[in-house]
């Protein structure tokens, strides 16, 4: 008993972990999906199901930042049902008639791999949007408003937010990124393979710049990488890492990229991960360790499994681990 009070008390503690009170109004749901949305149906409403994890910061600062705190909270009541579902959770979800699993199990399925993982569900049962991870209050309410307006049916995400923009930045110069109208094949690179991609009316590129890309630490995790940003609205021709003859603006398309910045990480021309959304330092250097030093392959299933068990690692040997940094 002596050594195990002695081992936790020099253990390090992990910092940063919140969870929020979910507003009244999110849908008291008997998890029976295909009912919760025909009765959303009959009000012409949408249904989200926000899938969360306990203890997640990023969760706690959509729901009290986007869902309870913005001048759009009454809309998002008004114009859709949230459902709130643990990825880790054990509840039953009947997804339709014929398909029954677990919460967890439903995650698993869906792909998720970023909490807050927000899909949105039409008419008829069907996802039409995905936001994996963080989205500040302005970036959220163009995909609300893009459901709403039922967009869905005649363009993609990433087109309805391209039309919404407007330019305001400016590259921003860096030793270790290339241009991919400089690299021109990116075929050609092998081992880990970082996309930048931005454009110029890329809101939030600057804060990334001087935020993440300026620290030291994200450095040297970037090191293993060629780095190369893809202007996501430039028709100027390149090869792609699939040895595809493409532009910027289409290989943005053809990997799904709506949010910019996003970092699409390969290695030997795989995608392995993306950071398409706001990630604090700790999880944000992870990610590049996870494709960078190859620790994918040991942890297959999500780089949070590596991102655990270098928390584990680091804690059992007495150093505090903060996974917010506010």
């Amino acid at each position: 008993a002596e050594a195990a009070t002695s081992t936790s008390t020099s253990a390090g503690k992990v910092t940063g972990s919140k969870t929020a009170r979910h507003p009244d109004w999110f849908k008291e749901s008997f998890l029976d999906i295909g009912e919760d949305v025909s009765e959303a149906a009959d009000d012409d409403k949408h249904v989200i199901l926000f899938l969360e994890m306990n203890g997640c910061p990023y969760c706690y600062k959509m729901i009290e930042e986007n869902f309870k705190g913005s001048d759009y909270s009454d809309f998002i009541q008004e114009r859709f049902d949230v459902i709130a579902l643990n990825v880790r959770g054990d509840r039953e979800v009947a997804l339709d008639e014929v398909t029954s699993l677990s919460e967890k199990a439903l995650a698993g399925q869906l792909g998720v791999s970023y909490t807050p993982t927000v899909l949105f569900l039409n008419q008829a049962n069907e996802p039409v949007a995905r936001v994996n991870g963080y989205r500040n209050v302005k970036d959220f309410k163009q995909v609300l408003d893009y459901v709403d307006a039922k967009a869905y049916q005649t363009q993609t995400l990433a087109a309805f937010l391209d039309q919404q923009k407007a330019d305001g930045y400016v590259f921003r110069q860096d030793d270790q990124i290339q241009e991919a109208t400089d690299v021109g094949d990116l075929s050609g690179i092998k081992g880990p393979l970082a996309l930048l991609f931005e454009d110029a009316a890329c809101v939030a590129c600057t804060e990334l710049h001087d935020g993440h890309l300026a620290a030291e630490e994200v450095k040297q995790a970037l090191q293993p990488f060629t780095v190369v940003r893809v202007d996501a609205l430039s028709d100027t021709a390149i090869t792609a890492p699939d040895g595809g003859k493409t532009t910027q603006r289409q290989l943005a398309a053809d990997l799904g990229v709506s949010y910019r910045p996003t970092l699409v990480l390969f290695d030997d021309g795989t995608e392995i991960a993306r950071i398409e959304s706001m990630l604090y330092r700790f999880h944000f250097v992870g990610l590049l360790e996870y494709v960078g030093q190859g620790q994918y392959k040991q942890y297959p299933e999500s780089p949070f499994d590596y991102i655990d068990a270098k928390t584990a690692e680091l804690t059992a040997a007495g150093k505090d681990v903060a996974i917010s940094d506010e």
